[in-house]
Order: C-alpha cells, then sequence, then structure tokens
C-alpha cells in the first residue's frame, strides 16, 4: 500500500491553508511515510510565528499568502477553523487552476457551500480526527462529483497515511462522522478522565491510577477489534451475575449512560450542520 500511495503522490504537491495542528498531523504522517518529500509541502499561516515554528520543525515553505502558497498545488488542504472561512475563500475565489483539488478538513463546511465560495467544482469534504497525530485517525470522505478517479486516489493516500480513511457515497455521513468518530476523542478521554478520578477517589495515587486506566482502555480496544465480537456479547463474558461488573454496570445503566453519551453524539450532529450553514446559536444556560 505504501509504494502504491508513493506513486500516486509522486510529483504532486500539497498545500495547506491553514497550519493548526491538522495540517502539522498530515504533513508529519505524510513525511513519516516517506510518501512526500518536504519540497513537495507548501504552507499558508498569517501568523510569523506558526511559520517559523513549522518550518523549522517539518522543513517546508510556509508563507503568509494563502493565494501564494496554492498557485501551484494539486491538492489544496484546507485546514483553518470554520470562524475564518468565508475570508479564506474570497481570497481564494476564481484563483485555483481546472486541475487543482481542494480537500477540505473544516466541520461543517458542505461541498455546496465550498463550491460556491470558492468558485471551484473539484472539492472534497472530510472528517479526521485528533489521532491521526500518531498514525492512528479514523478520517471520512466525500467527493463532489466533479472530481474524477485520479483526484480520489490522491486523496484517499493522503488521508490514509494518518490511519484509516473511509469514503462515503452520501454528503450527510462527514456530519455524522464528525458527531461519532471526529468528536469521539472528547468523549473518551472524558470517560478516561472520569475513571482515573474514581480511582484516586478509591485512594490510589493519581500516576497509577491513569496508568491502570490507560491500559485498560487501549487492552479492551485492541481486544473488541481483534475478537470482532459484538461488544455487548464482550460484556456479558465479564459480567458474573452477583459480581463487581454486574454491580458497576447496574448503577450506570440507572444513571441513563447510554442515553447521555446517544444526547451527546446527536448535539454533535445538530452543531455540525449549524456550522455547515455558517450559523451560530447561543449556548444552552
Amino acid at each position: 500500500m505504501q509504494r502504491e500511495h508513493q506513486a500516486i503522490l509522486q510529483g504532486k504537491r500539497l498545500a495547506f491553508i491553514g497550519c493548526g495542528v491538522m495540517a502539522e498531523a498530515i504533513a508529519s504522517a505524510l513525511l513519516r511515510a516517506e510518501l512526500v518529500d518536504s519540497h513537495q509541502l507548501t504552507g499558508g499561516e498569517p501568523n510569523a510565528r506558526r511559520r517559523q515554528e513549522l518550518s523549522t520543525r517539518l522543513g517546508i515553505r510556509i508563507v503568509p499568502d494563502n493565494r501564494e502558497a496554492a498557485r501551484d498545488a494539486d491538492l489544496v488542504v484546507l485546514s483553518i477553523k470554520p470562524q475564518t472561512l468565508e475570508t479564506v475563500m474570497r481570497e481564494l475565489h476564481g484563483q485555483l487552476a481546472p486541475h487543482q483539488v481542494v480537500l477540505s478538513i473544516i466541520p461543517g463546511a458542505t461541498i455546496a457551500r465550498l463550491t460556491s465560495g470558492l468558485g471551484h467544482p473539484l472539492v472534497v469534504r472530510s472528517m479526521p480526527n485528533t489521532p491521526a497525530q500518531i498514525g492512528y485517525g479514523m478520517t471520512v470522505w466525500h467527493p463532489a462529483p466533479a472530481v474524477d478517479e485520479a483526484g480520489c486516489a490522491m486523496v484517499q493516500a493522503v488521508l490514509e497515511a494518518m490511519g484509516q480513511a473511509i469514503r462515503v457515497e452520501d454528503e450527510d455521513a462527514i456530519d455524522m462522522a464528525t458527531a461519532l468518530s471526529g468528536t469521539g476523542p472528547a468523549y473518551v478521554f472524558l470517560v478516561m478522565e472520569a475513571l482515573i478520578d474514581a480511582g484516586v477517589h478509591l485512594g490510589f495515587p493519581r500516576a497509577i491510577a491513569e496508568q491502570l486506566v490507560y491500559q485498560t482502555m487501549l487492552g479492551a480496544v485492541l481486544y473488541a477489534k481483534e475478537s470482532r465480537k459484538h461488544p455487548a456479547e464482550l460484556r456479558n463474558m465479564v459480567t458474573t451475575p452477583g459480581g463487581t461488573s454486574a454491580a458497576a454496570l447496574y448503577e450506570l445503566e440507572k444513571g441513563g449512560l447510554r442515553t447521555v453519551i446517544a444526547r451527546g453524539v446527536w448535539a454533535a450532529y445538530r452543531r455540525a450542520q449549524e456550522l455547515g450553514q455558517g450559523r451560530r446559536v447561543a449556548q444552552p444556560e
């Protein structure tokens, strides 16, 4: 697979519009996997300190002007915050060449909004997540109809450098993925935090509680994936009638854990759709 991706990206130039955490994660993954050389990557970043920092760390060219960054790229990655999207689209409107593919990782930004704002039909929408920074990301993506298979292959090669990537046929699945896998690490981190705090409350030193929780979470995920069993089946396997797991699970179910998680995911989904429409909503009291 690596050789195939190397062949696809050979000679291709990539530009990152916005050089934040995710742009650095993608660039680092591509360089680490030796899919591209540093001279194939360019970044557009208004913050001088960030330009210097990323240029020093990755050895890539970073410029303050987005149009200059995008000029010679085959793939233009929109890795900016949703709040700056309108400004950046105005900068790039009518500036992109017919062959250039735009890959957006902006939450909620729809293909219709991007193609209209950029005046450009070759747009791919995607949603990665933060484990992409260590090569264990999960990205869901969807291309506009105008993107050909060569363009899709280029996007797939880039996204798979960060972990797994799934192409979906329905664009609405991107908002669903934003709520489930894109926001998902935050749910996991919250559960980890709660378990660590519970361990400290029991009497463990925090360092030991952290070690116990991290390894338990990691082991459980790897075991579930390798076993190919449904999570309910795995849960039943470790739940002895009248035992400690049964007592704990009773309290979790009684407290509505499933319902609270489902409500959180739905809230993230609705917010992703609001962001896609450029709407600002008041936070609940």
